[in-house]
């Protein structure tokens, strides 16, 4: 018998190992079930049959816009709502005299108004002054510089 051969030495070098492919799951997907016509009444063919219109949904409510942040804080106040505007605005003799006028003590008072609040208010007594002015004038057939026209609608008839 002749000598069988030998099978070729194998190598010790191991093979890479290819990392497995990563395939996404798949979800299963579940038909509905067909709906199913009368059976009596028909009239025309599932062939014939016109598709049913598609149904539109309904337009999902609109969800309120997030409310504004709310306004920055000052901080820490340096002065108490308690605190007397006299001893706070010692060498300021107009605001002393607007306050006056509000009848405001306090800052937590004074707090309570707006800037333009507090310039309507001023201001109120010298309009309603101009107003009188004009008036008076007009009673005596008599104008402000470029105000005829108010004197001619508002003068007395006689």
């Amino acid at each position: 018998m002749p000598p069988k051969a030998r099978p070729a030495p194998r190598s010790t070098a191991k093979k890479p190992v290819r990392p497995a492919k990563k395939t996404a799951v798949k979800k299963a997907v579940v038909k509905k079930p067909a709906k199913k016509a009368a059976a009596k009444g028909r009239t025309t063919s599932p062939k014939t049959a016109k598709p049913a219109p598609r149904r539109v949904k309904a337009a999902a409510p609109k969800k309120p816009a997030k409310a504004a942040r709310p306004a920055e804080s000052l901080g820490r106040p340096l002065v108490r709502a308690e605190e007397k505007l006299y001893m706070l605005f010692k060498e300021d003799y107009h605001a002393r005299q607007i306050f006056e006028f509000l009848r405001v003590d306090t800052v937590g008072e004074l707090e309570q108004f707006s800037p333009q609040q507090i310039i309507q208010i001023l201001s109120a007594p010298v309009r309603n002054t101009v107003e009188r002015i004009r008036q008076r004038l007009a009673d005596n057939k008599r104008a402000l510089r470029d105000d005829t026209g108010y004197a001619r609608e508002h003068r007395p008839v006689r």
